[in-house]
């Protein structure tokens, strides 16, 4: 019997400062509802879908920003998304910022149909600066604000289907990927805030899509996997946001793709039984792969030139 399961990609426009939690909340919920007119059974929503990315401003006491997380899930401005999920028996994926008996994290939070928390994962590789660099046209302070996660890449069974998390500048490194296609992932679902403008190197602000595409692709053709990469896109307090939220088939083709940078859904009939003709041919890890070949990537962070080897 065939394993499909529909997935709806919400795209997110712009949050503003000055946007509540509940005017938030309404716009999630009416994906919500677009979601299940398609007959989706899985919502991903963005990195950080309930404020505005508030890492692009810099506070000198931390405190004062603690308004922007969440101290619990689901909580007074989030029980109608998850009222409503569960009356229309849609699960979701849902990102924000969480304080923790004192610890910050960057998070989702993967949610069933009946209303129950499966999961939540912490961001692992975090971009960015610590201090304040007031030079910039904008700050990307997530190394303030955020802690890295200590977890790692869990993977759980959901779904029909086993399945991992990673957020924003997690799909940029292949080790995400690999840690849980090791662990027989199906499929990754990911939210993104990702600035068309790079401050460090400008050159690479046309090629923001390209990248953007490239390393979910590869990701997924690489681990035989479905890929969800959800984005919060456009003009969001004066700084433009990429968009183009997709959703990536185990053969590294996307299926979907959004067309704007505003509010909204795209969807997939996604057949999980795809990941095995990867996995069981090409990428069979088992009989392929060299562990032994690759103790540099564990044993080693930083690049050590060798001489002739």
């Amino acid at each position: 019997m065939a394993r499909n399961l529909t997935i709806g990609a919400a795209q997110l426009g712009p949050i503003q400062r000055d946007h509540t939690r509940a005017d938030v909340v309404e716009r999630l919920v009416g994906l919500l509802h677009q979601a299940a007119e398609r007959g989706v059974e899985l919502l991903v929503y963005p990195e950080l879908a309930l404020t505005t990315f508030f890492p692009r401003w810099f506070v000198d006491d931390i405190s004062e920003a603690d308004h922007w997380y969440e101290t619990a899930m689901p909580n007074a401005d989030t029980q109608p998304l998850f009222d409503e999920a569960k009356r229309l028996g849609i699960g979701f994926c849902l990102g924000y910022a969480l304080l923790d008996n004192g610890h910050r994290w960057n998070v989702q939070t993967l949610v069933d149909r009946s209303g129950s928390i499966v999961g939540t994962y912490k961001k692992v590789h975090i971009p960015g600066h610590e201090h304040h660099e007031p030079d910039r046209p904008f700050q990307h302070a997530e190394r303030y604000y955020f802690e890295p996660s200590p977890e790692g890449f869990p993977v759980w069974q959901a779904f029909g289907a086993v399945v991992g998390m990673m957020i924003c500048n997690d799909r940029r490194w292949p080790e995400t990927y690999r840690v849980m296609g090791l662990q027989g992932v199906e499929l990754i679902l990911c939210g993104y805030n990702t600035p068309v403008h790079y401050v460090p190197d400008p050159s690479q602000d046309a090629l923001q899509g390209f990248h953007n595409a490239l390393v979910m692709q590869s990701g997924a053709y690489q681990n035989g996997t479905w890929v969800v990469g959800v984005a919060k896109g456009g003009v969001e307090e004066g700084v433009d946001s990429l968009g183009q939220s997709c959703i990536i088939a185990p053969s590294g083709q996307i299926v979907a793709q959004a067309l704007s940078t505003d509010d909204e859904l795209i969807s997939a009939r996604c057949d999980l039984d795809w990941c095995k003709r990867y996995t069981g041919t090409l990428f069979d890890f088992d009989r392929y792969r060299r562990p032994e070949m690759y103790q540099r990537i564990t044993a080693q962070r930083g690049v050590e030139p060798t001489v002739g080897g």
